[in-house]
């Protein structure tokens, strides 16, 4: 029996499907609708997977705030198919969520643990949390919430900050980033690791039930994140430090969203790096690949 991972094509699912080579099957939008239940069910039924790591979401927070039904048919009707169906498997489910579960807060002087009320505010951050509840109410579950996600530069594919700071820095002389939402954007190689860890792969048994933060460590804001990537770059480009207010967007975003990882810490699974190591990881690699 194979571990089913949904999103299999996005950032964090593919690198899944990656690390998990033979053990996965991996399926995206084209082969699952995951909003249609009786289709989840019985891909289910059919796959009897070992267990389910479900990456799948919809994640682009602005148009959420028009789009309402369809985020929330995504992001919590989708989840509550997956558990009916794990239900009937005994099977465990791995559900990835969000740091926009404290979008609603500007922060309490302290990372946020697990055991914090979620604060959200906004049509994605609500329906994050909407999904958790649903995920918690099947026993055998694992929640990972993780923030800011980066794929490796070999996902051309992938969409993310640092793509983005990389491709503006190339033709821009400045650019203009947020300076007062501190967070802790994290690599996918060293995420997907923790990720397999907490579902038990390679292992006995998965984590303890429950939720579990995992990023990367320390704590930056993204001007800060922007002027290491245009610095490992060779960029002569400028980065200026604006406030969020200078910036509006439709979604709130969190000004103070860091995770507290020590319960991931305490079992000993893959080291998480510091963010900026985890950068220079991304560099390197970016280094080896051949050009255009």
């Amino acid at each position: 029996m194979s571990i089913l991972v949904t999103g299999a094509a996005g950032q964090l699912g593919a690198e899944l499907c990656r690390q998990l080579a033979g053990e996965a099957t991996g399926v995206d939008i084209d082969a699952l609708d995951l909003t249609d239940r009786a289709a989840v069910l019985e891909a289910l039924r059919r796959l009897t997977p070992r267990a389910v790591i479900h990456c799948a979401a919809y994640t682009q927070v602005d148009q959420a705030e028009t789009d309402v039904a369809r985020c929330r048919a995504v992001n919590v009707t989708a989840v509550e198919s997956l558990v009916e169906g794990c239900r009937r498997l005994d099977c465990p489910l791995v559900q990835l969520s969000t740091d926009y579960l404290f979008a609603g807060s500007r922060g309490i002087g302290r990372p946020w643990r697990e055991d914090d009320p979620p604060i959200p505010a906004g049509v994605y951050a609500i329906t994050k949390f909407e999904s958790e509840r649903a995920v918690t109410a099947w026993a055998k579950h694992i929640v990972v919430r993780t923030c800011g996600l980066y794929a490796r530069p070999s996902h051309l594919a992938a969409r993310n900050f640092v793509k983005t700071i990389l491709r503006l820095a190339r033709t821009q002389p400045k650019l203009r980033v947020v300076d007062d939402q501190r967070c802790t954007p994290s690599y996918v190689p060293h995420v997907a690791r923790a990720v397999l860890f907490l579902a038990g792969v390679d292992r006995a048994a998965p984590a303890p039930w429950g939720i579990y933060h995992v990023t990367n460590r320390g704590a930056t804001t993204w001007y800060a994140v922007a002027s290491e990537i245009v610095r490992l770059a060779g960029y002569k480009t400028t980065v200026e430090a604006i406030t969020t207010a200078e910036y509006p967007l439709p979604a709130p975003r969190p000004a103070y969203s860091v995770l507290d990882t020590t319960a991931y810490d305490r079992l000993g699974g893959p080291a998480m790096p510091d963010w900026k190591a985890a950068l220079a990881e991304y560099f390197l690699e970016l280094k080896r690949l051949p050009g255009p």
